[in-house]
């Protein structure tokens, strides 16, 4: 399965297209609420270590190595990462969903990085009710405090979950 446009659009909506500096022509990165640097549609960059590239402190680092200027390049990067996200939904949902269904978990995952609660959930069939209070939930707080975006886009993405 891969994502239809209603997840696509729920990821750029909520992830926003970095720009860091609007001074500067072209594409910069950009430090999100949760205090990890960004580029493109939400892209996390990474040290050398491979660890998320955190804090101001690390500004010049993260424009140095950001490899995304353009909307093109940033909706190329999208259309490869989201393939890596397919995969891990399509790996650990075990029971059958709909496109739906699929393209929400992609964008919560996209965004979260996956739960293995809500995978266990799904694959054991849970009710409606627990499976919509675990994704409206969980993942709302970046930088020790909840964030009305991160709430909208659980509800976003809990609304496209249950639409047939």
């Amino acid at each position: 399965m891969k994502t239809n446009k209603e997840g696509e659009n729920i990821i750029k909506h909520f992830e926003g297209l970095h720009d860091g500096d609007l001074k500067q022509i072209g594409l910069q990165p950009k430090l999100c609420p949760a205090d990890i640097w960004t580029e493109g549609w939400g892209r996390t960059m990474r040290d050398k270590n491979g660890k998320f590239l955190k804090g101001i402190e690390n500004k010049s680092t993260a424009f140095k190595n950001a490899t995304i200027k353009t909307k093109e390049q940033a909706d190329e990067a999208l259309s490869s990462d989201l393939k890596i996200y397919e995969d891990i939904v399509n790996r650990k949902i075990k029971v059958s969903i709909n496109e739906n269904q699929f393209s929400a978990l992609v964008s919560y995952v996209y965004n979260t990085g996956g739960s293995s609660t809500l995978y266990n959930l799904i694959n054991k069939k849970a009710s409606d009710r627990d499976i919509r209070n675990w994704i409206e939930n969980h993942y709302i707080i970046g930088g020790g405090k909840i964030l009305k975006g991160l709430v909208l886009r659980r509800k976003a993405e809990s609304n496209l979950y249950f639409k047939p």
